[in-house]
Order: structure tokens, then C-alpha cells, then sequence
């Protein structure tokens, strides 16, 4: 096995002026938490290729391999970045390599630890005040809630006149942690920029109780972008289903189109035939009526669309899985006429 290289702290190289070394990331949500290290990293990599200069040692990472990295020089990046998770695990005497690398930071890498998983040591939480500093992400509660929710926005992607910023307060009370997935779906549908409304707001806000599979694909065949969100939201809400589900059913819909495309059917029956359906035709004269108003270009942008989708949703993209349904079915609804949108 190759020895690791490992440079003395002292001839690492200067340190790009403000930048941190080391940050601990604590507070009760989650998502914020993870939120605050993934804007930690993109900052410290400063657009440089994260999949060469990041090590992230996940929830079962271990204090020593923790050093062992951030003690070691980055090879195709101007800085490493490592990430420490649930570091409230270690006991005191686990602790120790870590509390003797923070002596003496090398300029070269980003340590981020992040709380979780037990009480942060008081002395860990020393020892990062003096090198770097703690960044809390939970939400504050009385009038500062307000203007945490108005600072959060100022920088978004897309803007919110004033009557959606009150819709979107009062919708989701306390659980603020999900305005930065909300504000990413409305900047990926509408466009940077874009001046947000309680109209555009709406259909991403999510409703209760359950839908069917048709529900859903009807809607999005009429070019319905705001029910077809509600469906969505109902079926990955009410009826509890994975969005993996949802998008098995999707797959099935717009796989018919692919099959009937090119088949020359001329009607129902020959479509179902195509398809291989023994029982009801209905379901292939839906295929192959949205098959004529969409076309073959826009049944292969589907599918195109469905297999990024497919991918985001193993996480080739940093949305989650509601996200990403949301954004699919918006787009798979562009792709009917114009007229049939509402």
C-alpha cells in the first residue's frame, strides 16, 4: 500500500486571505445543517472540481482518517476540503488527534465538522473558536424568524413579491427548512430572476390526501402545470409513495408514446395490440391521442427528461427526490400545446 505524503505545517502554502480552516456546523435541523456544509464547500473549492478536492467521510467517519486528510496536501486543487460528521460520537480521549491537528491548522485544507449525534465537547468547541469559528444554522423563533426567512431570501435565485413571502411564511410555520428546496424547484421551473407571486408560489407548496396514477398523468397531458404539481405533491403526500413510484408510472406512460411512435396504428385497437394490452383499449387511446399533440420530438425530450430525472434521483444532482419529481413533471408538462396550458 502507497504511503501517504504528508507536507509539515509549516511550508504549506499561504492561506487565500478571509478564507477558514477549520468551521464546526451545529444546530437541530438537519437539513439546514446540511445545507450550511454544502455552501461551506462550494465556497472553500471556490469552483475548482469538488470530486477531486473534497473528502467527505460521512456519518462513520473516524477522527484519525479525519487528520490523515486534512494533514495532507491537495494534489489536483488549490485546497482540500474535509468533512467530519457527527463529531458529538467521539469521546475525550477520541478526540485527542483531532484537538492537537487544531494546534496548528495547515493553510491548505478546509476541516468542516458537523454536530450531531450527542453533546459537542466543551473542548473540541474551544479549540475551534481559536482557530475558526461555529456556524449555527437553526432557526430562530419570535420576530427573528422573520428576518431569518427575509435574509435567507435576499439572495435567492428567483424573487418574492410581498403577498407570496407572507403565503410562504404562513404555509410552512416552523419547518423553515425546506424554503432553500422550495426556493431551488420555483428557480429551476421559472428562471433566475423570475418575480415569484402566490400564483407561481402555489402549486409547489404541496396539498394533502392522495391521487391516482391517471390524476397525475391527465394533467400533465392537458399541460396543467399547477395540477399537475398538486397531483404530485398528493401522491408523494397522501398516498405516501416513493417518487421512484411515481416515476415507474411516468416511465409506463410515456413508454407507450415511444412504442406507438413510428407504428403507423390508425386506431385504438391497433394500439392496443402494439402495446399488448388484452383488456381495456382506453389506456392506449390516451397514448396515442397525446402521442399526436406532442410529436416525436417531444415524445424523445421526455424521455430524455425522465432519464436525467432518473439519475438526479440516485443523486447526480444536489436535489432531493421531491424536488426532483416537481421539476420533472413541470417540464413534462411544457411539452403539451400551448393551448391546453393553464
Amino acid at each position: 500500500m502507497a504511503k501517504t505524503i504528508k507536507i509539515p505545517k509549516t511550508a504549506a502554502a499561504p492561506r487565500v486571505a478571509g478564507a477558514e480552516n477549520v468551521v464546526l456546523v451545529r444546530g437541530d435541523d438537519p437539513v439546514l445543517r446540511e445545507a450550511a456544509v454544502r455552501t461551506l464547500i462550494r465556497t472553500s473549492m471556490a469552483g475548482e472540481d469538488l470530486a477531486l478536492g473534497v473528502d467527505d467521510l460521512g456519518e462513520e467517519g473516524d477522527v484519525g482518517a479525519a487528520v490523515d486528510a486534512a494533514s495532507t496536501p491537495p494534489m489536483f486543487t488549490s485546497q482540500r476540503v474535509v468533512v467530519l460528521r457527527e463529531v458529538g460520537r467521539f469521546g475525550a480521549q477520541a478526540l485527542d488527534p483531532l484537538l492537537d491537528y487544531l494546534t496548528s491548522p495547515i493553510p491548505t485544507s478546509v476541516l468542516i465538522l458537523v454536530g450531531g449525534g450527542g453533546q459537542i465537547a466543551r473542548k473540541l468547541l474551544d479549540a475551534v473558536k481559536r482557530v475558526g469559528r461555529v456556524e449555527e444554522t437553526g432557526v430562530p423563533t419570535g420576530r427573528a424568524r422573520d428576518q431569518w426567512l427575509q435574509d435567507r431570501l435576499a439572495g435567492a435565485v428567483v424573487r418574492f413579491d410581498s403577498s407570496a413571502l407572507v403565503r410562504l411564511s404562513e404555509h410552512l410555520g416552523e419547518d423553515l427548512s425546506r424554503v432553500d428546496g422550495i426556493v431551488s424547484v420555483l428557480g429551476a421551473v421559472y428562471g433566475s430572476g423570475a418575480r415569484i407571486g402566490v400564483s407561481e408560489l402555489d402549486p409547489f407548496l404541496g396539498t394533502s390526501g392522495g391521487g391516482a396514477p391517471w390524476d397525475l398523468t391527465d394533467a400533465i397531458d392537458g399541460g396543467d402545470v399547477a395540477r399537475a404539481l398538486g397531483q404530485l405533491h398528493r401522491q408523494l403526500g397522501g398516498s405516501d409513495r416513493h417518487p421512484l413510484q411515481v416515476m415507474a408510472s411516468l416511465h409506463v406512460h410515456f413508454g407507450r408514446m415511444l412504442r406507438l411512435d413510428g407504428a403507423g396504428v390508425r386506431d385504438e385497437a391497433e394500439a392496443a395490440s402494439v402495446l399488448g394490452m388484452t383488456g381495456s383499449s382506453f389506456p392506449a387511446k390516451k397514448a396515442m391521442g397525446q402521442l399526436r399533440r406532442i410529436g416525436s420530438d417531444g415524445v424523445r425530450r421526455a424521455i430524455l427528461l425522465l432519464a436525467q430525472a432518473d439519475l438526479d434521483l440516485r443523486g447526480v444532482r444536489d436535489l432531493t427526490g421531491p424536488q426532483t419529481m416537481e421539476l420533472l413533471v413541470a417540464r413534462l408538462t411544457r411539452l403539451a400545446p400551448v393551448t391546453g396550458r393553464r
